[in-house]
């Protein structure tokens, strides 16, 4: 018994020594700058969102009688109800903007040769991802109603199966009561599952400590990340509550659609549908293509084409690509994702929706030639 004990006691003695070297003793290049504040960011967010989640969840009642009336009785009458409803709102959208710097920065410093760490990162995007989708339904709102019902039948593209799972995921015939619930568990869920990636995503592209961000060697010039590195991240994560304290407190509302401000009515459809704003550049895809099959499969490859970039890579070098065509072809994307956004948020008319196929085809291509030259 005694040597068990005293083996068990030397393992956790070892991986705490691990975790420790990995995120506290972790060497880091000199060369860095507050372009690497965005891990940290991300970290910051994901615990923002998990502690306002649930304070939120103690008041919320997942029923379609009383999800939306619950969500006003938090924002009225529960003590800082509205306060955490802001942040928990206002925080996906900072999440996900931190996301996106965080990828494209991936992009322009080609780390996604670094092939296991990037694609557990493409896997903690598609958790988040489905994540923040299944926080869409829980308030009950008119869009959150008609995005959840539009999205949702998409399932139905899938040969033989579809018109099954779009019944089970419904838990009926329309989106109803068992729906709601069954996407409140999984929004409860899945962040929990999330934070497990992020910690071992964490981990792990710590320990690689021979790889130098900035290309070349990590021995030439480094410093520890504390106590040089964490005051960084600190001034960074200052910065950032500077700016999401601000639509907290003073643009509460500036991300939110109208219409979410209405109680969800299935006999009533608005003129209207679009989703969060981190996702309509999907969403600019997916109705870019007049087939709902084809559709849906653009829909997935707009993000699942980041775990084919290191395979297409026409180099095998783990050092920044420092040409002006390569650098000039991530800047031309990050302008495209950034009209497929503006695209979506667009009704689906002339212009708007021949500029959305152009643009579409145009992310792919651009896509795919990074991938190529990086």
């Amino acid at each position: 018994m005694f040597l068990m004990y005293s083996s068990l006691m030397s393992k956790s003695e070892g991986l705490l020594f691990s975790v420790k070297g990995a995120l506290y003793n972790v060497p880091i290049p000199s060369s860095i700058s507050y372009f690497w504040n965005f891990g940290s960011l991300l970290g910051v967010c994901l615990m923002i969102q998990l502690v306002s989640g649930i304070f939120l969840s103690f008041h919320y009642s997942p029923t379609i009688e009383e999800a939306f009336s619950s969500v006003v009785m938090i924002v009225d009458d529960v003590p800082f109800g509205w306060m955490f409803r802001s942040i928990h709102a206002n925080g996906a959208s900072f999440f996900f903007f931190w996301v996106y710097l965080h990828i494209g920065r991936g992009l322009y410093l080609s780390k996604y040769k670094l092939n296991p760490v990037w694609m557990k990162g493409v896997l903690i995007f598609f958790f988040l991802m489905g994540t923040a989708f299944m926080g869409y339904v829980p308030p009950w709102g008119q869009i959150f109603l008609g995005g959840a019902t539009v999205i949702t039948s998409l399932l139905s593209a899938i040969p033989y199966m579809g018109g099954f799972l779009v019944k089970w995921v419904w838990g009926g015939f329309f989106v109803k009561g068992p729906t709601l619930h069954r996407f409140f568990s999984l929004h409860y869920l899945l962040p929990l599952i999330l934070s497990v990636f992020v910690f071992f995503q964490v981990f792990f592209f710590q320990s690689k400590s021979g790889v130098n961000p900035m290309g070349g060697s990590l021995n030439s010039k480094k410093g520890f990340f504390v106590p040089y590195f964490f005051f960084v991240d600190l001034g960074g994560i200052f910065f950032f509550f500077f700016f999401f304290f601000m639509f907290v407190f003073v643009f509460h509302d500036v991300l939110m659609d109208p219409d979410n401000f209405i109680p969800a009515n299935p006999m009533s459809t608005p003129p209207h549908i679009q989703p969060e704003w981190y996702f309509l550049f999907a969403y600019t895809i997916l109705r870019s293509v007049p087939s709902k099959l084809g559709g849906v499969v653009a829909l997935v490859f707009s993000i699942l084409f980041l775990v084919f970039l290191p395979f297409i890579s026409l180099s095998k070098s783990l050092k920044i690509r420092t040409g002006w065509e390569y650098k000039f072809l991530v800047v031309v994307l990050f302008v495209v994702f950034f009209l497929l956004t503006w695209i979506g948020s667009m009704p689906v008319e002339y212009p708007y929706e021949l500029v959305g196929k152009v643009l579409s085809v145009f992310y792919f291509f651009v896509l795919m030639l990074i991938g190529m030259l990086g």
